[in-house]
């Protein structure tokens, strides 16, 4: 049954992490029989959700920022005669739901990242004006089962959660109180959801969890991927985010030996410090990371690997911070995401003594940030003259132009048709900076994959 036209208004701005993405599609698929089709603006929405993400203190801020202008913007519906529903979903919502209502007399309801399921039931009730306004359980078994089978605007590249939550409790980190325990999804209702997919032409999957990694269904994350791949339509496959001690050898031999299983891997190592590391209760030290890498990279000779970074953790000194350095010279990154520690209320580290002066933490973001930045250039430069595989994605913003993805994950735009796509092409890279790769066809004969 085909869900009715769209005859209501809706807007959904997601902030933080790819699965609060993946969350954002899925809320738009649960209001879709209601009527509500996604815009792309809040002027005049019937709905505005704002999905948001409580991992730093700035985030959460722009949270109440965001709200007060969607105030003004329904104040201004309301006196044309219409209405606007604000509705806060995910880990804010979860950590701050009293506070959001407390501050923002506004809001009509706060849903966490457990109970998006239950907005259209919750939607109704704040129309008739009764019942609850705050929904932010646990219950993720509920939630997925919970969810329609169809999913909306959908491209050629897809999220798919497997796993949520987090046990690891690193003293820095909001997700086991915000997300709650690891839970895994059932192998079955993954593939199910992976053959849908492939049926509306999705060509490759980015496999989800707080620690994917940690995915606990049957076979783990390595067999997981091997059945994923074997459905027909899949080209790639990648997952994120990964934890260093849930990188099993059963995972680890898959990248060696699963095609479809892309040659990046991110894998967050936060510092080169055991002291730093101890304090982060991450249950790993720089050299037992190493290793890992060179493992895996004995299993795939050609991976390119990705990972976070925290500079200014309480107490970090000058030579903890080079060590950091250090480590990011060893192990040499394509790419790299990089924070200053931010307190987040209620975690260890906001307690812990010698909080770092943000002047410190600003130079020393630009110090790591400029290392980061040269191996990154370095990598893409190093691809020119090579002939990579690219799924294309969408039509660049010049005429004439296509973007696709290449197997590192870089943007890599190209003069060609339309028509390609949705299909993977050889390119043979030319110019390259930074951020993206530039090429041509190596080849007007398209790959069957």
């Amino acid at each position: 049954m085909n869900p009715p036209a769209a005859t209501k208004r809706l807007y959904i701005k997601t902030y933080g992490c790819q699965m609060n993405v993946y969350d954002s599609e899925r809320m738009a698929d649960v209001l879709a029989p209601l009527g509500y089709g996604v815009v792309d603006s809040p002027e005049g929405a019937d709905l505005v959700v704002l999905n948001t993400c409580h991992i730093r203190e700035k985030a959460t801020e722009k949270t109440y920022s965001e709200l007060g202008r969607m105030k003004e913007l329904k104040l201004e519906k309301a006196r044309a005669g219409g209405a606007m529903k604000i509705a806060v979903a995910g880990c804010v919502a979860q950590a701050e739901g009293e506070e959001i209502m407390r501050r923002q007399p506004a809001v009509d309801l706060v849903v966490g990242p457990q109970s998006y399921h239950r907005l259209p039931e919750l939607i109704a009730r704040a129309h008739r004006a009764i019942g609850e306004r705050l929904s932010a359980d646990f219950a993720a078994e509920e939630k997925f089962d919970a969810l329609p089978d169809a999913r909306t605007n959908l491209g050629v590249s897809a999220f798919l959660t497997v796993q949520e939550g987090c046990d690891k409790f690193c003293t820095f980190c909001v997700v086991p109180y915000t997300r709650g325990a690891e839970y895994s999804r059932p192998v079955e209702a993954i593939l199910a959801e992976a053959q849908r997919l492939a049926d509306q032409g999705v060509r490759e999957l980015t496999l989800l969890g707080q620690n994917v990694n940690a995915y606990a269904g049957e076979g783990g994350l390595a067999g997981l991927v091997r059945r994923l791949a074997s459905i027909d339509g899949i080209a790639r496959i990648r997952y994120t985010t990964s934890h260093p001690r849930d990188m099993d050898e059963a995972l680890i031999a898959a990248h060696g030996e699963v095609e479809a299983l892309m040659p990046f891997l991110h894998l967050p190592v936060q510092s080169g410090s055991d002291r730093i590391l101890k304090a982060m209760n991450r249950a790993h030290t720089a050299d037992s990371y190493v290793t890992l890498v060179e493992r895996i990279r004995a299993a795939r000779l050609d991976i390119a690997m990705s990972g976070d970074f925290i500079v200014g953790f309480p107490g970090e000194s000058e030579r903890d911070f080079e060590q950091t350095l250090a480590l990011i010279e060893t192990v040499n990154y394509a790419q790299a995401f990089t924070f200053k520690y931010s307190k987040r209320p209620g975690t260890p580290a906001a307690a812990l003594p010698g909080q770092i002066d943000e002047a410190v933490k600003d130079e020393r973001l630009a110090r790591l940030n400029e290392l980061l930045f040269a191996q990154q250039a370095a990598f893409n430069a190093a691809q020119a003259g090579k002939t990579l595989a690219v799924l294309f994605e969408r039509e660049g913003r010049k005429p004439g132009q296509v973007v696709g993805r290449s197997p590192y994950l870089q943007p890599v735009h190209i003069d060609g048709p339309l028509s390609l796509i949705g299909q993977i092409a050889p390119v043979a890279i030319g110019k390259t900076t930074r951020g993206s790769l530039t090429g041509v066809l190596a080849s007007t004969v398209l790959e069957p994959a």
